[in-house]
């Protein structure tokens, strides 16, 4: 928790799209503290995210089961998180040109020398 709250601006501001978002759920969420906790909740789905370069940008992807579901950029501004877009719409999805990074190196065959 803490470590998320260091890289964001404290008035970061979160817009989700109908895709991305839980039913009943804002469109928008202001703070770190707010983001923060929020984006707490959805932890058990790290294993499925990967770094990635989305239209030439920093960003992360969500993809379960070699299926994207979720992409988030993010706006930077001197050295913390000032905006992120959660993109969930398949339509959106479909437009973003992703480089994603295998920040996850399969290690399974590795032997000790």
């Amino acid at each position: 928790f803490e470590g998320l709250l260091a890289v964001l601006d404290p008035n970061v501001v979160v817009r989700i799209d109908e895709g991305a978002r839980v039913p009943g759920a804002p469109s928008e969420i202001r703070g770190a503290q707010n983001w923060a906790k929020g984006a707490l909740a959805f932890s058990r789905s790290a294993r499925f995210v990967q770094p990635a370069l989305i239209n030439g940008a920093a960003g992360l992807v969500l993809a379960s089961r070699g299926r994207l579901s979720r992409a988030l950029t993010f706006e930077i501004d001197d050295g913390k998180i000032v905006r992120v877009e959660i993109i969930g719409e398949r339509e959106r999805l479909r437009q973003l040109d992703l480089s994603v990074f295998n920040a996850r190196p399969d290690t399974s065959d590795v032997r000790e020398p």
